[in-house]
């Protein structure tokens, strides 16, 4: 659990960009534990759908932000204990290609630089993925499982044009060296492909999903495990680094089927091999699991 001295009731936390499956599922939380809520999003039109989704929420406040004007961002920021970051592409670009990690990256700096000037922000939490993990050119099966101290190589990632690993790598990698050169208080969560209603086959997360799965390495993560992940590494004073957070590992080709079918659901099933071996799973996220059971929320084993 949290810490006893830790009062949701009386902090106030900022949620950018709160649009999204995952930051609105946060913003919801949040405020059912008792939070105010600063939810800052892109587009004008997300701060009304907000409002009426939590009519005459007094703890609730919305700010229009624009991610490259640093002054939406700390007016957002203000009066804050902390951030949970999750990035958001941009409406005029909503597709992952080779411009988008200039543009995640710009995002990012600029969120960890305005973290720095706002002297109440504790704690950042900064939304990444496995993407950023699991990409490397050693593919040994003799090599140790990936964990947080993996990264994935950014040669790889732009010579198979893998845009979303790179852009989550880069974006990742430039939060943590402002942080520590900032003195921010961070940490990040590399959350495995989030299943979201709207979840469809042309997600950029999906590039190389086949060889994901050949590796073992192809993991999601349910929206309401994410959501606990997330409070989870906020509300402990111990959490630190990086955290793989993922539910599920597709090992089987059942399973890879069983998600195929839910990226596709009007497509005909596929048939598989019932005699082909299971993939041994080859990531772990024993250090969030550890954590999260040390909160007293859902940790357990990994569905394979």
């Amino acid at each position: 659990m949290a810490p006893s001295f830790f009062q949701p009731e009386q902090a106030t936390v900022c949620v950018m960009d709160a649009s999204g499956s995952l930051g609105s599922a946060l913003v919801q939380r949040l405020l059912k534990l008792g939070y105010s809520v600063h939810a800052a999003v892109q587009n004008l039109g997300d701060v009304q759908q907000l409002k009426a989704a939590f009519p005459g929420n007094e703890k609730l406040k919305t700010f229009h932000c624009d991610l490259f004007d640093y002054q939406s961002i700390t007016d957002a920021l203000r009066g804050c204990s902390g951030l949970f970051y999750t990035f958001e592409p941009p409406k005029y670009q909503p597709s992952y290609d080779e411009f988008m990690a200039d543009v995640e990256v710009r995002a990012a700096h600029n969120v960890l630089e305005a973290c720095a000037q706002i002297d109440t922000i504790d704690k950042v939490v900064f939304t990444s993925s496995a993407t950023a993990v699991v990409w490397r050119n050693d593919r040994n099966p003799n090599s140790p499982d990936f964990d947080e101290r993996n990264w994935s190589d950014i040669s790889l990632c732009r010579n198979f044009k893998l845009w979303h690993a790179l852009s989550k790598t880069l974006a990742e990698k430039t939060a943590w060296a402002l942080a520590m050169d900032r003195d921010v208080s961070m940490v990040s969560v590399n959350a495995g492909l989030i299943l979201t209603d709207d979840l469809t086959n042309n997600h950029p997360y999906l590039k190389g999903a086949a060889e994901m799965y050949d590796g073992g390495v192809l993991v999601t993560v349910d929206l309401d495990f994410l959501v606990n992940a997330h409070i989870c590494v906020f509300e402990d004073i111990s959490s630190y680094g990086r955290y793989l957070c993922f539910n599920k590992a597709i090992c089987t080709a059942e399973q890879a089927i069983e998600l195929a079918k839910m990226l596709t659901p009007g497509a005909p099933s596929p048939r598989y091999d019932h005699d082909r071996k299971m993939i041994e799973q080859r990531i772990s996220y024993k250090k969030l699991n550890k954590l999260m059971v040390e909160c007293g929320m859902s940790g357990g084993k990994v569905e394979e």
